[in-house]
């Protein structure tokens, strides 16, 4: 009862945590409603079939359907006889799918991705998508096509597939997306079966043929259905999931950690200014126990309440954050918002979870408060550094030091997050190390402004000085807004001058050919180009155990016409993907490529990693003989060689040009993502400088009104609240620049190091000066607001 008549009559004390709480809370739950939203579908494609049988999955993959095994001709013949005769199946049809895509007027077609796949006839009956006009195709030359195609029955229509263009006869139309080609055709493009679809009798048992399935099917492969079918999601959709999967988890995580760190200071604060309350209660007879109790089971309340809120409000604001990603181009086709209740639950224990923790600290420490502390003023406890606070805090700098130095020295695919991890560190290394600054970084400030006589500087120097901890509970919101923003923009900045500069010089002199409204270079493109470089990529399996029956891994296997590696029989890898496999040179090793033939190679040679020449590299002829759906790399030619675009669906650049598309190819999402957490940052730390502002100019409506009795105006009194304000923004602007330099020039230095050039560390001084203003905008006209709300009090 104590808990609850605190929180009610005090509400004012914890309003700040309680809205930092329904911030974060609120941002945790529309990032989570939009995960949850965003999980796969089943495919339209695939919404006719009961069940899908599939391949083996590989070891050590991440769940794909890339990741499977594909099984042989051979292989699959039996399973399809055998699925097709499962009771309660009509047919059992093999579900092919490879690249195709209509050239008109010399240009490629292309509709978001739908229009860019072939199949075989038979996968129309897993949809299923009927004839609108025409025939089935049965010839090699014959397709049926979408109907949005526009193209009618009888005319012919170039189609670009693998080996490049080629002229079909439309023979039909259906009413779904992609082109259909008889199945001896599709068998060519696709000689591997990735998938098996089983067309059910109506009404019959689906979890009978699931289970009739995966008897026959055994330890061959697994059978999905129902939600299970979305596995099987087109490339460009999974593409899009992730990218969605990485800014919503970015945006969560700085949620959590900026509410962890807010609430907690707001916590301290309030904590701090109740201490002549608590040593009342220890006075009258309180045990420390009961009043960890009570300060814990406040936080709790205001928690659940700020949690309660907080969900209300993030569900409200999921539209908004849809339309920033729609308008970002990261979310699934179709995808449509719902609301779970894990989200919400989940989100709600983060809110009173954040707030215990940040409750604990101060809890502990007011604990101690002897009941003779209520004799005192509460501005006692505000003095000094305890040994508590000067031990965390030098240890989480010297952490947050290492991990500054392990961003220039870590990886390429770590190195950001390095970077996120040390500012972070940082951060609170500053937040608990600030009251040792507070005092020397006041007098210098307000130095120059004391030889005009004024007695404004004067006091604000001596609040500073004789209440070091409150300060420092107002400036750690700031360090943490300025800071994230100079960390943000200046990570942008630095990259976007680092890696066009080093991909350029890794191209320097060739000529690069690039797909240009096609997701490869054909076969044709390619051999428009005879000279330079032209990887083709495919998906393939190493296989062990003398039957070759043992677990299988996945890799990128990368086939060139490079002469020092282009050698029949052999495989040339890299260091480290030579360790994972345990191989070295001489030694035999089997691969199952994308139609599932088992090839047996030797390994030529184990060289020093290299990105530009690959981790498992081949002949090209091998790659193309086992996988004749797969499309070629960028093509790079030599400048003493001549490079053409002549066929359609390719661009030519310069070293410059290339390295700039590359990076732009993802730069508008980088900055998009860094903009937004920016805001998010600014935002939420803006919130909480105001809330501080305006709790600490409450608790000081006693020194105010002294200051009144001593003959100061009511101006005076709102200039030396706007004073110590800006004072406090000053130093936790300064501070969250410091604690941002060390990563940032840590990732400049790994960065020179990949891309072998000279990368300097680069600000973004507008989103630091928008930071640092929204910070003063808020702390202002809070203090203001509240003193002067205070003094007519008072008055009255």
């Amino acid at each position: 009862m104590l808990i609850l008549a605190n929180v009610r009559e005090r509400w004012s004390g914890f309003l700040g945590a309680f809205i930092a709480v329904l911030v974060g809370v609120g941002l945790i739950t529309t990032t989570l409603v939009i995960y949850d939203s965003a999980r796969p579908d089943v495919q339209p494609r695939y919404a006719g079939a009961a069940a899908l049988a599939l391949p083996e999955q590989a070891v050590d993959a991440d769940g794909s359907p890339e990741d499977r095994m594909p099984w042989s001709k051979s292989e699959a013949e039996p399973l399809l006889g055998g699925l097709g005769r499962v009771p309660g199946v009509t047919e059992a049809v093999v579900d092919r799918s490879f690249y195709a895509q209509a050239i008109r007027d010399g240009e490629p077609v292309a509709d978001e991705g739908a229009s860019v796949s072939g199949h075989g006839w038979g996968s129309t009956r897993m949809a299923p998508y009927e004839l609108v006009s025409g025939r089935a195709p049965s010839g090699a030359n014959e397709v049926v096509a979408d109907r949005g195609l526009g193209a009618a029955v009888g005319s012919e229509l170039t189609v670009n597939i693998t080996d490049g263009r080629e002229r079909f006869t439309v023979v039909g139309t259906v009413d779904g997306p992609g082109y259909y080609f008889s199945e001896a055709f599709a068998a060519r493009q696709q000689p591997g079966v990735g998938a098996i679809a089983l067309i059910a009798d109506e009404g019959a048992d689906t979890g009978a043929i699931v289970t009739a399935a995966r008897k026959l099917l055994g330890d061959r492969g697994s059978v999905v259905s129902g939600d299970g079918r979305a596995e099987l999601q087109p490339a460009y959709i999974e593409h899009k999931r992730f990218l969605g999967v990485q800014l919503i988890g970015a945006m969560a995580v700085l949620g959590l950690f900026t509410t962890v760190f807010v609430v907690a200071s707001m916590l301290v604060l309030a904590t701090g200014m109740r201490r002549r309350e608590i040593g009342l209660l220890r006075a009258i007879g309180a045990a420390p126990a009961q009043i960890r109790r009570m300060i814990l089971g406040e936080a709790a309340v205001v928690g659940l309440l700020g949690s309660i809120a907080g969900s209300v409000v993030g569900v409200a604001a999921t539209p908004l954050l849809r339309s920033v990603l729609d308008g970002l181009d990261v979310t699934p086709p179709g995808m449509e918002v719902t609301v779970a209740a894990w989200p919400l639950l989940t989100a709600s224990a983060i809110g009173v979870g954040v707030s215990v923790i940040g409750a604990w600290t101060a809890g502990r420490k007011a604990a101690r408060v002897a009941p003779i502390e209520a004799l005192l003023d509460s501005r006692a406890a505000n003095k000094g550094m305890g040994h508590g606070r000067w031990i965390a805090g030098l240890a989480v700098l010297g952490l947050g030091v290492l991990l500054a130095i392990g961003t220039a020295t870590s990886s390429a695919d770590n190195r950001i997050n390095m970077a996120i991890f040390a500012t972070m560190t940082l951060i609170v290394a500053a937040a608990l190390l600030t009251p040792v600054f507070i005092g020397p970084v006041g007098r210098f400030l307000t130095a120059p402004f004391q030889r005009g006589g004024s007695a404004g500087p004067v006091l604000i120097r001596a609040e500073l000085i004789a209440n070091p901890r409150r300060a420092a509970s107002l400036v750690a919101p700031v360090i943490a807004a300025v800071g994230f923003a100079v960390l943000l923009s200046g990570m942008v900045e630095t990259m976007r001058v680092a890696y066009p500069a080093g991909e350029a010089l890794k191209v320097a002199g060739q000529t690069i050919v690039t797909p240009d409204g096609t997701p490869g270079n054909t076969d044709e493109v390619v051999a428009a180009n005879p000279v330079g470089k032209a990887a083709l990529p495919t998906r393939a399996f190493v296989v062990k155990g003398p039957d070759h029956s043992d677990s299988a891994t996945v890799l990128d296997v990368l086939g060139t016409r490079d002469p020092r590696w282009n050698k029949p029989g052999e495989a040339v890898l890299g260091e480290r993907t030579a360790k994972v496999l345990g191989l070295r040179k001489g030694r035999p090793v089997t691969v199952r490529f994308a139609d599932g033939i088992l090839v047996p190679l030797r390994v030529g040679a184990v060289l020093p990693d290299d990105p530009a020449r690959g981790d498992f590299v081949v002949a090209r002829e091998l790659v193309r003989a086992h996988d004749p759906a797969a499309l070629t790399d960028d093509i790079f030619v030599p400048g003493d060689a001549e490079a053409t675009d002549a066929v359609p669906g390719t661009a030519l650049h310069d070293a410059a040009e290339y390295a700039l598309a590359d990076y732009n190819t993802d730069a508008e999402l980088t900055d998009s993502l860094a903009t937004m957490l920016i805001v998010i940052a600014v935002g939420y730390s803006v919130v909480a400088v105001a809330n501080s502002m305006a709790m600490a100019a409450h608790g000081r409506r006693r020194d105010f009104a002294v200051m009144k009795s001593a003959g100061g105006t009511v101006r005076q009194l709102l200039l030396l609240a706007a004073g110590e304000s800006a004072l406090v923004v000053a130093i936790g602007a300064a501070l969250g620049v410091v604690v941002t330099l060390p990563p940032l020039a840590g990732l400049a230095s790994g960065l020179s190091q990949a891309t072998s050039s000279d990368v300097s560390l680069h600000l973004n001084t507008g989103a630091i000066t928008t930071a640092v203003l929204g910070t003063l905008l808020a702390a202002v006209p809070a203090g203001i607001a509240v003193t002067a709300k205070t003094v007519r009090r008072r008055a009255a």
